[in-house]
């Protein structure tokens, strides 16, 4: 078969990205109805073909809301992720590298890259199935990959990371969901408050929503409530697929649900998975000292809890939020590649 028919913009860079189609049996029959054969976006380096021993593999998680196809972007005013990877390789400011893009999007969304009863399992998707995947049809260096993401992609970095650590031994998150104490339930009263107009029914919301995608006002608080309880509480017996870590109604807590969500928050789960924390050869984190979200603090937290538990990582904080930071993403692949090439 020609490989050709796979690659995108071809005259927009000096390497090669290729969108070829994955048919997942990790997604297929999610609840949720969400297509279970992904576009999976790759780039290759100039001279993949002749790189000896393989190349470095660095998987990129989109954020909440994010495609990996808006990481493509060549608008001549406005270089996307990989053109401005491209363009550092061919002038030697980065070292070559594989980059694969996982499409983890629901139709609330995004998938927090876990497995879940109501999204469908996309932590298997990406550490297992898309791994083999990768390695079965380019030239990658055996066990040489590396996660990274930014907001959920971030969260989704260390997740997989901590379950998958031979999988994945170089891990980097910016601004990723940590501490929920911090990132989710200070949202929650907004969340309340955005369903007063669907008459406090999620349903309502959803229904309006397919209808409708608007964001605005209280809208990014009450889908991000409704899909992180998709992820972190899926309940296939509830109406909804998922139960909420909150009365929609009063804004109340409801402590058993939100126990759940915290089996999946780092701050949490770095000490069942202590041990494999520690085996990562490098765990990088940042946040803004702007977050919107309270990250910066949370990430603090986190820290200091890695601190306690001995594991190794490396902590900056930047001038900026929670938003376009796509910048901080171009600078770090250089930094995860040369860790890569550490074996």
């Amino acid at each position: 078969m020609d490989d050709s028919q796979y690659r995108r913009d071809p005259l927009a860079f000096e390497g090669r990205v290729e969108t070829r189609p994955f048919e997942s049996e990790a997604l297929r029959g999610n609840a949720l109805g969400d297509a279970f054969t992904r576009e999976v976006p790759v780039y290759l380096p100039p001279g993949f073909e002749r790189a000896e021993g393989g190349l470095p593999v660095v998987f990129i998680l989109s954020a909440f809301t994010g495609r990996p196809q808006a990481l493509l972007e060549t608008h001549p005013w406005k270089a996307g992720v990989v053109q401005a990877f491209d363009r550092a390789v061919s002038s030697g400011a980065a070292a070559p590298a594989i980059l694969v893009m996982p499409d983890a999007f629901t139709r609330l969304g995004g998938s927090q890259y876990v497995d879940s009863a109501c999204c469908g399992n996309y932590e298997t998707y990406v550490a297992r199935e898309l791994v083999d995947f990768i390695d079965d049809t380019y030239p990658t260096r055996p066990g040489r990959r590396a996660l990274c993401g930014k907001s959920s992609g971030g969260f989704g970095a260390l997740h997989l990371g901590m379950r998958h650590s031979q999988t994945f031994p170089v891990v980097a998150s910016i601004s990723g969901d940590c501490h929920f104490e911090f990132g989710y339930a200070s949202d929650f009263l907004n969340a309340a408050r955005g369903l007063l107009a669907h008459g406090s029914d999620p349903a309502a919301f959803l229904s309006a929503f397919a209808e409708n995608c608007d964001l605005s006002g209280d809208g990014h608080a009450v889908l991000n409530l409704l899909a992180m309880s998709a992820c972190y509480s899926p309940n296939p017996a509830s109406p909804l697929g998922f139960d909420l870590p909150i009365d929609p109604t009063s804004g109340e807590r409801v402590e058993a649900t939100w126990r759940r969500w915290l089996e999946y928050d780092p701050l949490h789960a770095s000490e069942r998975f202590a041990a494999n924390l520690r085996q990562l050869e490098w765990l990088y984190l940042e946040a803004g000292r702007g977050d919107e979200f309270h990250l910066q603090f949370a990430l603090r937290a986190l820290t200091g809890r890695l601190t306690e538990l001995g594991i190794p990582f490396e902590h900056q904080e930047f001038e900026g939020g929670h938003f376009g930071l796509n910048a901080r993403l171009t600078a770090l692949l250089p930094q995860l590649i040369e860790r890569l090439g550490r074996d």
